[in-house]
């Protein structure tokens, strides 16, 4: 079992205080973070990834050790699927990958094989030499969440997975997540509530650098006061007026 616990970590930038004290252990399973622009999603993602860095206070330890002290091995055992990512279309699907590996420094033999692992998790091996430009969207998402699993990581951030998708590509995206969580912490920040609901084991309500509500889907769409009892419903109840 896995183990990502965050411990009084704290980021400012300039005067805003964009994460306050956050506590929270995230263990094997998926977790969706949820709330709106300027919750501080985004900045826990960077945090936790090692993109920016936090304030002194605090402290973040995977699997019991700090990630201070862990360095470039900690960095080794994630995979980051930004919001926004450049993707060359004049490369095929195995060059661009073949790219994201060596910058991940996965040497030769190895990277051919995971290269072929991570085409065939995201049913794109027949599509391996075709370029980019010529994917659809819902394709070019797969090719993203593919370069996250080089490497077998054990720490997976999603940021918007499916973002721009239709509802078809939507369903393929999120059952084809659902099922790379085994032996994995999966977190996943998403506006489109009912994709995380479907396949979050928990999820966190954020608000202004804080969790202001947690639990499984269950567990906190018995919260809801009005209307059905789902998590859109959740949303707009803690939500509805920002």
């Amino acid at each position: 079992m896995n183990t990502l616990s965050l411990n009084g970590v704290n980021k400012h930038y300039g005067p805003k205080h964009a994460l306050i004290d956050f506590d929270y252990t995230f263990r094997d399973g998926i977790y969706g973070l949820l709330g709106p622009n300027g919750a501080g999603k985004s900045t826990l993602m960077n945090i936790i990834t090692q993109n920016i860095p936090f304030d002194k206070d605090g402290e973040i330890r995977w699997n019991g050790k700090s990630v201070s002290v862990l360095g470039s091995a900690y960095r080794e055992i994630i995979g980051f699927m930004p919001q926004q990512q450049e993707l060359y279309p004049s490369f095929t699907a195995k060059r661009f990958l073949g790219y994201i590996a060596a910058l991940k420094g996965i040497p030769g033999k190895k990277a051919r094989d995971e290269i072929e692992r991570v085409l065939r998790l995201v049913e794109l091996y027949d599509q391996a030499d075709q370029k980019l430009g010529g994917f659809s969207g819902g394709m070019k998402q797969r090719v993203l969440i593919a370069q996250t699993l080089l490497g077998d990581p054990k720490l997976l951030i999603l940021d918007e997975p499916t973002a721009g998708l239709d509802p078809k590509q939507r369903v393929i995206t999120r059952n084809m997540i659902s099922g790379l969580s085994k032996d994995k912490i999966v977190i996943i920040s998403t506006h489109i509530v009912s994709d995380i609901e479907t396949i979050a084991d928990r999820i966190l309500l954020i608000r202004q650098g804080e969790i202001i509500d947690e639990g499984t889907v269950s567990e906190l769409c018995s919260k809801v006061e009005n209307g059905r009892k789902n998590l859109e419903n959740l949303y707009m109840q803690y939500y509805g007026d920002e």
